[in-house]
């Protein structure tokens, strides 16, 4: 399968006073087109500079990211903004939903940006699928934490990226309320032939994804497939 991210020597220090902090050291691995990969780790190991990264969010020290065939390193920042516009999706734990609209602007102000033409049509079906038909025009602040996060699943899916990226999706969730937002976006990622990348500290929810990469200390623990087709 051809690989959408392809990460080589990856290391990531910051300074703090006159220390240099290494936060991430010697990381390698890579994501086949269309699979779900999880990224786990206790707190402090690393795991949300690792996606900002992969993202192309931050730059590394060193080491090489390759994203949708591209080399991040060669691009300024506007052209890694594009980048992500065109081809990438984020889910986060705290939503980052804009409180000022409701869940159907929410969703559908994106694409509109992006000049989608149906960009209203296509926002009210997914919102319709992710069970939120009846609620399109309420405000963030009216919602749910589980109704906010099955609004920003919506938004994530609405420009079909190639990669998705989420955040300890169910961070702020209680368990039975995160149950139903996994299965969601297990669904919606099978059907749309997404490749997700998930980063999270919930081990049943990793063994649900195709791979699972462990980290401590900033260094690949493993990285191993699961048994899930």
């Amino acid at each position: 399968m051809p690989k959408i991210l392809n990460i080589t020597g990856l290391e990531k220090t910051y300074s703090s006073g006159n220390k240099q902090l290494t936060v991430l050291q010697n990381i390698s691995f890579s994501v086949e087109k269309g699979q779900t990969f999880s990224i786990v780790g206790p707190s402090g190991s690393g795991k949300t500079t690792l996606l900002g990264l992969c993202a192309g969010l931050d730059q590394p020290n060193s080491g090489s990211i390759e994203l949708c065939g591209q080399d991040l390193s060669t691009l300024n920042e506007d052209e890694r903004a594009q980048l992500r516009n065109k081809n990438v999706g984020f889910i986060f734990q705290n939503f980052q939903l804009l409180p000022t609209l409701t869940a159907l602007e929410n969703v559908s102000v994106p694409l509109e940006l992006q000049g989608h033409k149906d960009a209203v049509k296509n926002s009210l079906a997914l919102l319709d699928k992710v069970g939120l038909a009846d609620r399109v025009h309420h405000y963030p602040s009216q919602l749910s934490g589980g109704e906010q996060q099955r609004v920003a699943l919506a938004r994530a899916f609405a420009n079909a990226p190639s990669i998705l990226f989420a955040d300890e999706p169910t961070g702020n969730l209680d368990e039975e309320t995160g149950e139903k937002v996994i299965q969601l976006l297990l669904e919606l990622n099978k059907e749309a032939g997404t490749t997700l990348v998930i980063i999270t500290h919930d081990l049943d929810l990793a063994n649900r994804t195709q791979q699972i990469l462990r980290l401590k200390g900033g260094q690949v623990l493993t990285n191993e497939r699961t048994a899930v087709l």
